[in-house]
């Protein structure tokens, strides 16, 4: 249990450090037989800072009572 409340906390830390990411995928427009034309489209995800406290808060709070036990 140490070991997840650890993992929690870093993954807490990089949510609080990084708000977000994004990729970008390839859509066929058209295809035609040989003639094909791809767009890029650029996909995001964002998320508050806060989120990222409080996975940290509830990574502390596994820490503390593993240490309990």
């Amino acid at each position: 249990m140490k070991t997840i409340a650890i993992v929690i906390l870093v993954a807490g830390l990089l949510m609080t450090l990084y708000t977000g990411f994004g990729w970008v995928t390839t859509e066929k427009v058209v295809d035609l037989g040989a003639v094909e034309i791809t767009k890029n489209k650029h996909h995001t995800t964002a998320w508050s800072p806060l989120v990222g406290f409080g996975v940290i808060i509830v990574g502390g709070a596994l820490l503390i009572v593993a240490k309990k036990k």
